[in-house]
């Protein structure tokens, strides 16, 4: 288990299951406050599990840079092709509604479940 947190946000990757969760507000200040969730995410996906899940369904608010990282994510995914991915989203937090569609355009074999 590997754990990224701040003040009002919290992501924990558990290798086990392949999941990382996100939890709370993600508004940090352009890539390079992301490098260290993208190296979490990279490490993960370096390890080719058969499916990799993002559970998002938490997470309140991702400012264009997160988006921005999770869309570079979701590449390096389609690249590797050994790997799949599902994101769980939640229908209620506005956000997330389009801009996790967007991912799908960008991979696909991507899976979205979006949750009440």
């Amino acid at each position: 288990m590997a754990e990224i947190s701040g003040d009002k946000y919290s992501i924990i990757s558990d290798e086990a299951t392949a999941t990382v969760t996100f939890k709370g507000s993600l508004r940090l200040g352009g890539p390079g406050e992301y490098k260290p969730i993208a190296d979490l995410l990279s490490d993960l996906a370096d390890q080719e599990p058969e499916m990799i899940t993002l559970d998002l369904s938490e997470l309140e608010f991702l400012n264009s840079s997160g988006i921005s990282t999770l869309s570079k994510f979701v590449i390096s995914l389609r690249k590797k092709r050994s790997t799949q991915a599902i994101i769980l989203g939640a229908k209620n937090i506005p956000w997330q509604g389009k801009s996790l569609q967007n991912l799908q355009k960008l991979m696909p074999g991507l899976k979205l479940e979006m949750v009440d």
